[in-house]
């Protein structure tokens, strides 16, 4: 497995990467079976430390946490707590999907868009009713089945999840409503 561990603004030395690189290697190696790469960013916020790590599987599925603490080790090691909890509590859901998919799951570009919220409240109507674009990204979509676009999208900790239907070929979004529950929008 690829490790991509980094600090924003902070120092990360040899000795928390190495402890990064063991724990987070045996937690997701007891429930995932073939990981491709981590990515580990620990950042600081106020007087806490953040640790947000994503993993990424074989399958095509990405797994997330996010955890803070007052010491930089507590952070990762509430942040692979998480991890390790997603990925347990997954593992049965992985395998069957495993199972059930001969070949990899099928990525597809597009462009993703950062756009300006509307800063100033008070005003009555916009200049315009063009959204200025603060950022333009390049992203990618899965061609999944919805049970794994609904797996993915909680493995990740995202709110939705845009992906390709595998069995009607069209755009589909999956979403957690406010009542808790998950929405899907098959047009």
């Amino acid at each position: 497995m690829r490790y991509q561990i980094s600090g924003k603004q902070i120092d990360i030395g040899d000795a928390l990467q190495t402890h990064v690189k063991l724990e987070l290697g045996e937690a997701v190696k007891k429930y995932a079976e073939r990981p491709t790469d981590a990515t580990v960013v620990f950042s600081k916020s106020g007087h806490e430390f953040v640790c947000e790590a994503t993993v990424h599987l074989s399958t095509g599925l990405t797994a997330s946490a996010k955890a803070h603490s007052t010491e930089i080790y507590g952070a990762f090691d509430a942040c692979n707590e998480k991890m390790e909890k997603q990925l347990r509590r997954y593992k049965r859901r992985l395998k069957d999907h495993h199972k059930d998919r001969a070949e990899p799951v099928e990525l597809f570009g597009a462009s993703s868009y950062i756009l300006a919220s509307d800063s100033n409240a008070d005003a009555l109507e916009p200049e315009t009713l063009q959204p200025m674009i603060i950022a333009e990204m390049q992203t990618k979509i899965a061609t999944l089945s919805v049970g794994e676009a609904v797996m993915q999208m909680e493995l990740a900790g995202a709110p939705v999840l845009v992906f390709r239907n595998e069995s009607k070929e069209g755009l589909n979004v999956v979403y957690r409503r406010e009542d808790g529950n998950i929405g899907w929008i098959d047009p």
